[in-house]
């Protein structure tokens, strides 16, 4: 049924909300991985940005010289900080995009490309791959979101 919002009871067995559900959890879950590598980055460069994360590593001034930043923990952290500028947009505009009615096909092919290009984002920031692969990586995913939201603002314009 294009073009039609869905019921709130038909969410269950509507294929195209759990096309959403399903790509969503992948990048929500993909976006909290970035903490555990972030984390991982901090022990193996004993790079640590609180005082108190320092303690199994001396005290007092010996444990001072481990607050500090590192090329590699502040790359993961970009990479993260990226995600939540990019998954959280995504995650509202798409479920709005999921219930505005899409076509299943054409629904999966945005969450398909969405989710492909973060991944994609995030190993061309942690590898690094030479440019332009993050800003291409970015800038599909970037579209995507743009075209859910069109195509939301084009089925329920009550401006």
């Amino acid at each position: 049924r294009s073009g039609e919002m869905a019921k709130l009871t038909q969410l269950i067995d509507n294929d195209v909300f759990r096309a959403y559900a399903t790509y969503t959890a992948i990048v929500l879950l993909k976006m909290m991985l970035m903490s555990l590598i972030t984390a991982y980055f901090r022990l193996t460069r004993k790079a640590f940005a609180n005082p108190e994360d320092t303690v199994s590593l001396g005290k007092g001034e010996s444990a001072k010289k481990y607050l500090r930043t590192d090329a590699d923990v502040e790359r993961v952290r970009r990479g993260h900080l990226n995600d939540l500028e990019n998954i959280v947009p995504f995650f509202g505009i798409g479920l709005l995009y999921a219930l505005s009615g899409p076509e299943l096909s054409t629904a999966l092919l945005h969450f398909r490309i969405f989710a492909g290009a973060r991944i994609l984002h995030t190993f061309a920031y942690l590898i690094p791959l030479p440019q332009p692969s993050r800003g291409l990586s970015w800038a599909a995913g970037y579209a995507v979101t743009i075209s859910m939201a069109y195509k939301v603002l084009k089925t329920a314009l009550y401006l």
